[in-house]
């Protein structure tokens, strides 16, 4: 499946320099949920985010028009890394002195929410799940969160994730390790049951 996900990008690709502007607007509808939930959750603000989320574009159209863009069947990594560094000069701009680390969730806990073809009710408790998790997270250690986010919500692998935080692999799955001991003992005290 990747690898019809990476023709398909290298076609759109091709296709838009050769002039077909739908193409692009293939592409960036394929990836713009993912990428502007990525943006959301390290900025916080809906505003900020649609901003970050339409320069993340405006580089990605330049670099392809440029000829700069080096097809390595990474399009969605390459562009949340343009993301991730938009983010960060945003921060140091407005001289907040927080890392920007992206979050968020996988493991154990996650491996036991996905359900196919559930209920009404099964759903809304599923809803009520991913809410609770996403509220445990914003007590973990930014770069745990950003490890988890990748992993699970951006489909990263550890080596895309060491590459794009510039940490070492192992650093990566050490941040995983802790981020999901530290969800563990946060379900533990609040006694959460995160089963449906």
């Amino acid at each position: 499946m990747k690898s019809t996900d990476s023709s398909l990008e290298k076609d759109l690709i091709r296709s838009y320099l050769e002039g077909n502007l739908s193409s692009l607007q293939k592409l960036i509808k394929k990836y713009e949920n993912r990428l502007f939930s990525y943006i959301f959750m390290l900025v916080k603000d809906k505003q900020l985010a649609d901003d970050i989320f339409q320069e993340t574009f405006i580089k990605v159209i330049n670099t392809l028009n440029s000829g700069r863009y080096k097809d390595e069947g990474k399009f969605i990594q390459w562009a949340m890394r343009i993301a991730h560094n938009l983010v960060i000069d945003h921060f140091r701009k407005s001289k907040k002195v927080t890392f920007v680390e992206n979050r968020y969730e996988e493991s154990d806990v996650f491996e036991n929410l996905f359900i196919s073809d559930k209920s009404i009710e099964d759903k809304m408790v599923m809803n009520q799940i991913f809410s609770d998790v996403k509220k445990l997270m914003n007590n973990l250690p930014d770069d745990q969160r950003e490890v988890l986010y990748l992993r699970c919500y951006a489909g990263l692998s550890f080596k895309d994730i060491a590459e794009q935080t510039e940490v070492s692999i192992n650093t990566a799955l050490g941040r995983m390790r802790y981020a999901l001991i530290n969800i563990r003992k946060m379900i533990e005290e609040k006694k959460m049951i995160l089963t449906t």
